[in-house]
């Protein structure tokens, strides 16, 4: 039998409004139906009188679901949370406490860090401390079985945690933020991070936490910050999500990676980023994680160029390829790789299906390096670009299919050399050079026809 989900409900800054929360939670129940718990990060209590508290402290009045929340982000509301280990506020109502492991009946297992990021030697009662984060990370990743957690709660944003990302509106996300949170995201790797504080609603896109082709594939994070509660400008501080607990799925399933997925913001974040001291250099990668023989002569090239580089310190060819301005789909050593579409890997280059090809077997030849066209590649790669042609070539030829051969380089960084097969039936040179003039004149470009055994460099762009 099937696991039977959780539903869940994750809320920004309440600043006291309990009234309007709790109203809308008995709406959205009547219409949806229950819902197991209720989610607070942010400001639960406000600065306003407490005359709306006291009716659920007193028990007048009661939250409808049970509702966890966090503690004070300010010097106010420290007075509200009297144990820092966590405590009832109220029927319904529990204070998590500063910081710690909250594992349901489930197994559903959530993470919480109260207050404020302090880098002080002193920590007020409404912050964290590096020791804090650093015990929580001790706490849980000690383990060679851990994988990560199900939800990690904090009242910060993550610092940088736009990065790669869609925009997230008015907040800076490399000035705002906790750099510390960031660091505890990229260790717990929690399927849901959620955050408030900001006054604003910011769904991030799912990111990887895993390096692509490098480690296994591991499960994405969603990161969700919410409004405040009752805010004018009508702003999301509501979110309903269903879950089931990770310990609790099959492995395949829960590692499957949503369409829209992207880059980890924390991996390259701030001073790391600018040093590239997170990803290697591609030719550095392509030398120790991705070689591959591809023939028997391809040592002796390898050794050839290696006794090269000995003898003088600056080779004609350059050792390594330009490097891309931002992430780059292609870089085999991005974790921008979607690894499940690549077939085979060389020195060089590497072979790799087409998303969204014209032909089931449409592949890409692509350099493992960061080279915009054709005209750009050095010689070695040149030769190891003929030697997967010529392999493609045999290849298809044995299952009756031609090749054919064009490069992409519009609006595009990387190279993509396309290869898609086509019937040796239907396989002529006039009836491709026709389709290929029909539809550039269909798309007002122009075409210009390079002699046969010309050096395509001459040429200028290659486009």
């Amino acid at each position: 039998m099937a696991q039977k989900p959780l539903r869940l409900l994750a809320c920004g800054d309440v600043e006291g409004k309990f009234d309007v929360l709790f109203n809308r939670v008995r709406a959205i129940q009547k219409k949806s139906g229950n819902f197991d718990l209720l989610l607070c990060v942010g400001n639960f209590f406000g600065t306003t009188p407490d005359a709306e508290w006291e009716e659920y402290k007193t028990g007048i009045k009661k939250a409808p679901i049970q509702t966890y929340v966090l503690g004070a982000n300010n010097q106010e509301t420290v007075k509200y949370f009297q144990d820092v280990d966590g405590c009832e506020l109220a029927e319904n109502i529990t204070y998590l406490g500063r910081k710690g492991i909250f594992t349901g009946s489930s197994g559903l297992q959530i993470v919480y860090l109260s207050g404020m990021e302090s880098l002080n030697e002193l920590v007020p009662g409404y912050s964290f401390s590096p020791k804090d984060v650093s015990s929580l990370r001790t706490m849980l990743c000690s383990t060679s079985q851990f994988k990560g957690v199900d939800i990690l709660l904090t009242s910060p944003w993550p610092k940088y945690v736009g990065n790669f990302g869609n925009s997230s509106g008015e907040v800076d996300t490399k000035k705002s933020g906790s750099a510390l949170i960031s660091s505890l995201a990229t260790g717990l790797k929690p399927r849901y991070h959620f955050a408030a504080l900001e006054k604003t609603y910011y769904e991030r896109l799912p990111y990887r936490n895993h390096i692509v082709l490098q480690e296994n594939a591991q499960h994405a994070t969603r990161f969700i910050a919410l409004a405040n509660v009752g805010n004018p400008e009508k702003k999301k501080y509501l979110y309903a999500f269903s879950i089931i607990p990770m310990k609790l799925m099959d492995a395949a399933e829960l590692v499957k990676q949503p369409p829209d997925v992207t880059e980890n913001p924390y991996r390259k974040s701030g001073k790391e980023a600018s040093v590239g001291k997170q990803i290697p250099a591609p030719e550095e990668e392509s030398a120790c994680q991705y070689f591959f023989d591809l023939n028997e002569k391809q040592g002796r090239k390898r050794s050839s160029s290696g006794r090269e580089s000995k003898s003088s310190p600056h080779p004609k060819q350059p050792r390594k390829p330009p490097q891309p301005p931002g992430p780059c789909w292609f870089c085999l050593a991005s974790p921008e790789v979607e690894k499940h579409l690549v077939v085979n890997i060389g020195t060089h280059c590497y072979l790799a299906l087409a998303k969204g090809g014209l032909s089931d077997d449409h592949v890409l030849i692509l350099p493992i390096g960061h080279y915009q066209s054709v005209v750009e590649l050095s010689a070695e790669v040149v030769e190891e670009v003929e030697k997967y042609k010529a392999t493609l070539r045999r290849f298809f030829k044995s299952r009756g299919k031609c090749c054919v051969l064009f490069e992409r380089n519009f609006k595009s960084h990387h190279l993509q050399l396309q290869v898609v097969p086509v019937p040796l039936s239907r396989c002529t040179t006039d009836d491709i050079k026709d389709a290929f003039i029909t539809q550039a004149q269909e798309q007002q470009i122009e075409l210009l026809e390079i002699p046969e055994h010309s050096d395509i460099k001459q040429g200028g762009s290659g486009q």
